[in-house]
């Protein structure tokens, strides 16, 4: 199984410009196929690029502004001739889960979307959380961080959990060390074959680091190979976030 997690940079400023970026991302995406996509920062114009152009797949999640089309996604993607969602759902990173709303010192509305999946092939069922943590609140990081793993405990119950996102965290922050407090492994750090390179570049604006992610609760999932995906289809990348990819 191969899960692929892409910061797609919402917007972005002159050559930059989100609709100057819609066929590098595509097809990085198709090169990559991959089995899961989780996706950050998709707008509603993102999100009916993506469904157009990933025929092979239907996507779970809404817009964490209102609960509907209105702000970013942080939706799922996953390929129909192998995967069936037997259930989903959205939480907000905040102390009103259930409704959008922003949290703590967040400086905006957060949220992580989730899919309970059947592996159509071998019956095997599991959860997939996908999310962005805030980029400024230190608490908001923490604390939602703290939320995500509660709740992966109360979804997926003793299902195996896979969580991938842009966590705005770089590995020693109070954020990750919490993920990994509540039993989660970096797949950067547990794989046979990995990448530890950095994944957001900001196209050069500023010194790259990590902050992009793929955990998983489960201690006896290999990691065969972990990437950060800098081969384009292109001069220039896709996004500000190179899209980081684990086989499992």
């Amino acid at each position: 199984m191969k899960i692929m997690s892409f910061n797609l940079l919402c917007a972005g400023n002159n050559e930059h410009w989100w609709p100057n970026r819609i066929d590098l991302v595509t097809n990085t995406i198709k090169e990559v196929a991959p089995d899961l996509l989780g996706v950050q920062e998709a707008h509603q114009g993102w999100m009916d690029v993506l469904t157009n152009a990933l025929e092979d797949y239907s996507y779970v999640g809404v817009g964490r502004d209102d609960g509907k089309t209105c702000g970013e996604y942080s939706a799922i993607f996953y390929r129909t001739e192998d995967f069936e969602a037997l259930d989903s759902g959205n939480f907000w990173l905040s102390k009103t889960p259930d409704v959008p709303s922003k949290g703590w010192d967040a400086a905006c509305i957060r949220i992580c979307t989730w899919a309970k999946l059947r592996n159509l092939k071998s019956g095997d069922t599991f959860v997939y959380m996908n999310t962005h943590t805030d980029h400024k609140g230190s608490k908001a990081k923490s604390e939602g961080a703290k939320l995500i793993a509660a709740m992966a405990k109360e979804i997926a119950g003793s299902l195996p959990v896979y969580l991938s996102g842009d966590f705005n965290s770089r590995p020693d922050d109070i954020a990750i060390k919490s993920i990994k407090d509540k039993g989660f492994f970096d797949a950067r750090e547990i794989a046979v074959d990995a990448d530890k390179g950095p994944t957001w570049h900001s196209y050069g604006a500023v010194p790259a680091e990590i902050l992009d992610y793929i955990f998983t609760n489960n201690p006896e999932t290999e990691i065969k190979k972990f990437s950060v995906i800098k081969n384009h289809p292109g001069e220039m990348p896709p996004s500000d976030h190179y899209p980081i990819v684990a086989v499992i």
